[in-house]
């Protein structure tokens, strides 16, 4: 009997670490190992799910790999995490594999053919994770006419967003897309979504609007589609490639030590966000006086924030932000921007 494994694939911000943890807190007693593929240099979303305080949730049962880009890596990372898991005394019932919000999903499910792993383990259903509202506001809209006057406008911009491509490949490959944040859309508003959404998928894939990522894990587990084997005829913008890699993309971390005042530091990436076009900014924030870790996750201008977990015995406090964004980046003048008192 195989093992199924489910790829949880979406653009940055979309929620797929919190669709994670609405798995794992709803397991029903099966036993979940998470691979979780991070695209920057601190494994913020590992800690994220490690931080949760939810049962099962142990170290042990989480495996990170060590460079973001899951498909420029595979022969030398995934492959043995694979065998590392499966090799187990207990192995997993089921295996759940967070992808970076800029890797491409279909190499990596093409690397569960491999004769390692390909008679233990089967791909049961692609997930992707999307960001309803940023998909209303036209950020990843298929527009060639929207697209043309940006061209027009700008004239540094020569070529199609790299960004709609990854997201594009992302939905070409689903079984499944989870509307994520659909709370968030009146009911025009989320319709057009799905109309937008829908132009991208295969007819027979389904579209389940979420709210914080809660769907019942009876539809996100089971699939059983057996993605392996028919993933060749699933087109993406890179299947002329001999690979891909993430030079359109860069990541840095800022360290900024305690900050006193974390809406004012809201407020600064904010505004770095819209000044210099970030992508992603998310990390843990040192609060003097709370005992607890203070997580921030922003997409673009819009930041979340909330205490996560307590600091550990003689773990080091300080505030550490990862910054993603299209390769180009400032990266003094956003550390400037982010920095209190700068």
């Amino acid at each position: 009997m195989k093992i199924p494994a489910t790829v949880i694939t979406g653009f940055l911000g979309a929620g797929k670490t919190t669709v994670i943890r609405h798995i794992l807190e709803n397991a029903g007693g099966k036993r979940i190992a998470l691979v979780i593929n991070e695209f920057g240099d601190l494994g913020i979303d590992r800690e994220l799910v490690t931080g949760c305080g939810i049962e099962g949730c142990e170290d042990e049962n989480v495996m990170e790999l060590a460079n973001g880009c899951i498909c420029c890596t595979v022969a030398d990372d995934f492959l043995p995490t694979m065998e590392t898991l499966l090799d187990r005394p207990d192995p997993p019932d089921h295996i759940v594999i967070e992808t970076s919000g800029l890797a491409l999903p279909k190499p990596l499910v093409k690397a569960f053919n491999w004769p390692e792993i390909r008679s233990r383990v089967t791909v049961d259903g692609v997930v992707a994770v999307v960001d309803a509202p940023a998909v209303a506001a036209g950020r990843f809209a298929d527009d060639p006419d929207a697209v043309q006057t940006q061209r027009e406008a700008d004239e540094m911009l020569d070529h199609e967003s790299p960004l709609e491509e990854v997201f594009e490949d992302q939905l070409l490959c689903a079984d499944m897309v989870l509307l994520n944040k659909s709370d968030l859309l009146d009911g025009p508003a989320l319709d057009g979504v799905r109309r937008e959404v829908s132009g991208e998928v295969a007819a027979q894939v389904k579209l389940v609007d979420a709210v914080h990522g809660a769907v019942d894990t009876k539809v996100l587990l089971g699939i059983g589609a057996g993605v392996e084997d028919v993933i060749d005829g699933r087109k993406s913008h890179h299947d002329d490639e001999d690979d891909h890699d993430h030079d359109d993309f860069e990541s840095f971390v800022v360290s900024l030590g305690a900050i006193d005042d974390p809406d004012a530091l809201e407020d600064r990436i904010k505004a770095a966000a819209v000044d210099h076009d970030i992508l992603r900014i998310k990390g843990f924030i040192d609060v003097p006086g709370k005992d607890m870790r203070h997580v921030v996750q922003a997409v673009g201008a819009r930041v979340q924030r909330y205490y996560d977990r307590p600091w550990g015995d003689g773990e080091t406090r300080g505030t550490e932000l990862v910054v993603i964004g299209e390769t180009g980046l400032d990266r003094a003048a956003i550390e400037r921007a982010l920095r209190p008192g700068d």
